[in-house]
C-alpha cells in the first residue's frame, strides 16, 4: 500500500519512509504565523519546544523563519538568518540528533542552515523559485521537499494536469542539478492556491497528484501538511487553535492514501492517531499479541 523509500543525509543513516508514517514536528520561529506566530521566536523557547515535540514521538523537526500565511509580511535573508540560525545552533549543541529540515525558498538560507547541521530542505516553491536552491541541495546531497504552489495556475487545467505539468518541471530542475530522484519529496501543497474543494480532492487523490507525467519517474514519497489549515477552518467553522480533531482526521486520511510524511503542530494526538492507523492496514506490532 505504502511505496517504500530511502532518503540520503548527510553524516547520519538514512531517514527510511515506507508503511511507518514519520512526524515532522513544526517549530515556526516567527511572530507572524497563522497559528503558533510567536509563541517559539525566542531560542529558549523555541529549544523547549522541539523538546516536547521529540518526546511526544516527533521524527524530524521543521524550521521555519517566514511566514507563507496569506498577506506575511516578506522576511530579509539575513533577519531569516537571524531567526533560524541560533536554534539550529542550540538543537546541535543540544545533541539532539533527529533530522531537522529547513523551510526556506531562499538558497542562501538553505546553504547556511545546513552548515549549521539542518539535513532537509523544505521548499514551499517546489525548487522553482530561485534556481539556485537545486544546485544547494546537490552540493551539499541533501534530500528535498518539493511543494506545489502554482500562483499562476491556469483555472481552466484540471488541478491534477496542472500539478503533473509542475512536478515535472520540479523534476526535471532536480535531475538538472544532479539530484537523485530518490532525493525527492512532494508535498501537494495544501491551503497554497487551492480551493477548499480542492483541497479534499487532492487528500482522495494524494498518489495520483503527487507524481510527473513520466512512468519512468516511478512513485516519490508523499508529505502531507494539513495541520490546522483553512480547509479545516472553513468546514468546521473554526479557529486555528480548535482545528486538532479535524487535522487528525485530514492525517489519517492522507495516511490511508499513500502519505509517509506528515506535518504537524500536534504531535502526539496526530502520532497516535497514525500509530491506529498502521496497526489496522498492516498489523498491530507482534508482541502486542
Amino acid at each position: 500500500m505504502h511505496s517504500t523509500h530511502s532518503l540520503s543525509l548527510p553524516n547520519r543513516p538514512p531517514l527510511v519512509l515506507g508503511p511507518t508514517p514519520l512526524v515532522m514536528g513544526i517549530l515556526n520561529v516567527t511572530p507572524d504565523s497563522f497559528s503558533d506566530g510567536g509563541q517559539h521566536n525566542l531560542v529558549e523557547h523555541a529549544l523547549a519546544h522541539a523538546r516536547q515535540m521529540l518526546t511526544e514521538g516527533a521524527d524530524i523537526i521543521d524550521i521555519g523563519g517566514e511566514s507563507t500565511r496569506p498577506g506575511a509580511a516578506l522576511v530579509h535573508v539575513q533577519e531569516e538568518l537571524d531567526r533560524v540560525l541560533p536554534v539550529i545552533d542550540a538543537l546541535i549543541a543540544e545533541g539532539i540528533t533527529a533530522p531537522i529540515s529547513i523551510d526556506t525558498y531562499k538558497p542562501l538560507v538553505a546553504d547556511q542552515a545546513i552548515q549549521a547541521g539542518a539535513t532537509i530542505i523544505n521548499d514551499v516553491h517546489g525548487l522553482q523559485g530561485a534556481p539556485e536552491m537545486a544546485d544547494i541541495a546537490a552540493l551539499y546531497g541533501v534530500p528535498v521537499i518539493a511543494m506545489h504552489w502554482d500562483k499562476a495556475r491556469d483555472a481552466s487545467t484540471p488541478l491534477l494536469e496542472a500539478m503533473h505539468r509542475y512536478f515535472d518541471a520540479t523534476i526535471a530542475r532536480a535531475e538538472q542539478a544532479g539530484i537523485r530522484s530518490s532525493q525527492l519529496v512532494l508535498d501537494p501543497g495544501f491551503g497554497f492556491a487551492k480551493s477548499v474543494a480542492e483541497n479534499y480532492a487532492l487528500l482522495r487523490a494524494l498518489r495520483q497528484a503527487c507524481s510527473g507525467t513520466a512512468p519512468q519517474q516511478g512513485d516519490f514519497p508523499i508529505l502531507v501538511g494539513t495541520s490546522r489549515k483553512s480547509m479545516i477552518g472553513k468546514l468546521l467553522d473554526l479557529p486555528a487553535s480548535e482545528r486538532l480533531a479535524g487535522t487528525i482526521a485530514s492525517t489519517v486520511l492522507g495516511y490511508t492514501n499513500g502519505g509517509h510524511i506528515f506535518r504537524v503542530h500536534d504531535v502526539k494526538a496526530n502520532r497516535d492517531a497514525l500509530r491506529v492507523a498502521q496497526a489496522t492496514l498492516y498489523g498491530p506490532p507482534k508482541d502486542l499479541g
